[in-house]
């Protein structure tokens, strides 16, 4: 067990991971960001495990696998139906604050956390409803915003981030010598979430470089695989973008994660010249990716290193400065914070998935498998991949699946899935897989629980007529 210390667990959404100087962007300004890799421990191997906001979130907060809690989408949210880690520190006296986005049921839930502030919940505890329907789903609306709204301007995102880190920052400076265990502030901004609008000092800093530029590692054709043709289909958000908008909306985005960076500063320097600077470890990572155009495609769902991969940096004692390659997720964030904190898991608590990123830092493990999965919005069956030393395994339930070798081919641009000198390779994966969860029990366990939401949100009619959310409206 480490020595027990506070934790800042700073959380993003949607923050692509190559998108990060010290992931080795060119040109991106993430100074505050890289400063926490060149001190602690870089994961160039994370992952989400689930690639939508909601079901990626309750896999964070209880170290299990969405198949086993069955938080499946963006209208089936966490409620404090399962252990977390926030119930776990709190009940063992520690001071565990939220501040920012959740995206849980609703405020009136326990939610394990000894206090929450400023806290972002799915719309009106339903979210999503539209999203359940996955076999007949009604065509995305607005998909034109994506690309027609991009550009300069001050987002609710933009303003409630800076909301969030000036409370993180007046929380920590408050906390100085008045807690007496180790606690755990997890501090969750929005961005670099779409809208892609960012004020113009933040724009600026990208408005001087033409797409071939702001393109580079996102510039791969369209995928010909059945299913990626149809959700790409479905969302529908690249057939609005001309070369103009898509360099715009990049800019937007760089903007973003560097506005997203000085907010991180913000709260980090609440710590500078305090007894807490050297007692009090620093986590960052994000939700999920965005795929930026990459493939035709913009947002997340898929998993690809853009959607599926997160950035994940560890700083203080026990995560030494050094690079670590071994395939994490975020449920391995769990056991890690309770660490951290010096608790230990209960005895009558369920299993997790996750394993302390204090041991995997001690002794590498190449060929640790890790797991993602989506049974969310335009989905017609659960897919599912694995990942496992260099390689990539997207199972899909109802379409043949994707075999990538990610040392050979990062860009994954060649499926190896029938390549018959890859058949060993693609049998061992999905033994692998099926040892971690049925992929056809899973799915129709998902379509059974979203067909009971259904029900009780009045049927697919009254579904129908649910509100469209195009992205989650921040507290009033």
């Amino acid at each position: 067990m480490p020595r027990a210390q506070n934790t800042i667990f700073i959380l993003s959404d949607e923050h692509n991971r190559n998108i990060a100087g010290c992931y080795g962007h060119p040109f991106i300004r993430t100074p505050n960001i890289d400063q926490l890799a060149a001190r602690g421990t870089r994961f160039t191997n994370a992952y989400c495990n689930s690639p939508i906001c909601v079901p990626s979130r309750a896999s964070l907060a209880t170290g299990q696998y969405v198949h086993r809690i069955g938080c499946w989408d963006n209208a089936i949210p966490y409620h404090g139906q399962h252990p977390s880690w926030h119930h776990v520190l709190r009940q063992a006296g520690s001071n565990v604050t939220s501040i920012g986005k959740l995206h849980f049921r609703s405020t009136d839930d326990d939610n394990g956390f000894s206090q929450e502030i400023l806290p972002m919940h799915i719309l009106d505890g339903k979210g999503d409803l539209k999203g359940l329907l996955r076999q007949n789903p009604p065509p995305k609306v607005g998909a034109d915003e994506m690309a027609n709204k991009a550009g300069i301007g001050t987002s609710d995102y933009f303003s409630f981030d800076r909301k969030v880190a000036e409370a993180a920052r007046t929380w920590i400076t408050d906390a100085t010598g008045k807690e007496t265990k180790p606690w755990v502030l997890f501090v969750s901004f929005v961005m670099p979430h779409f809208p892609l609008v960012v004020p113009q000092e933040y724009y600026q800093m990208y408005a001087h470089l033409g797409l071939d530029a702001l393109q580079q590692g996102l510039n791969q054709p369209p995928s010909d695989h059945p299913t990626i043709q149809q959700l790409r289909s479905s969302f529908d958000y690249d057939t609005h973008f001309d070369d103009e908008k898509r360099a715009v909306a990049l800019r937007a985005y760089f903007g973003m994660v560097t506005a997203l960076d000085e907010n991180i500063g913000i709260v980090l320097s609440a710590l500078q010249g305090t007894p807490n600077e050297k007692e009090t470890r620093i986590i960052y990572s994000s939700d999920h990716g965005d795929n930026l155009g990459n493939r035709g495609m913009w947002g997340k769902c898929v998993f690809y290193e853009d959607s599926v991969a997160v950035p994940m940096i560890a700083v203080g004692d026990g995560f030494p400065a050094k690079v670590e390659t071994t395939a994490v997720s975020l449920v391995d964030l769990y056991p890690t914070l309770l660490g951290s904190a010096g608790v230990a898991q209960p005895d009558n608590s369920p299993d997790i998935d996750g394993t302390s990123l204090f041991e995997i830092v001690q002794s590498a493990d190449e060929e640790r498998p890790v797991l993602s999965e989506y049974h969310a919005v335009y989905s017609s069956a659960g897919h599912f991949m694995l990942r496992k030393g260099d390689w990539k395994l997207n199972y899909y339930v109802d379409s043949p699946p994707q075999l990538f070798n990610l040392r050979s081919d990062p860009e994954e641009s060649i499926n190896l899935a029938e390549d018959p000198a890859c058949a060993d390779k693609l049998a061992e994966l999905e033994a692998a897989l099926n040892k971690i969860v049925n992929p056809i029990e899973a799915s129709a366990q998902a379509f059974s629980d979203q067909q009971a939401t259904i029900d009780d949100n009045g049927g697919e009619d009254a579904v129908l007529r649910s509100v469209e959310i195009p992205h989650t409206p921040v507290p009033l």
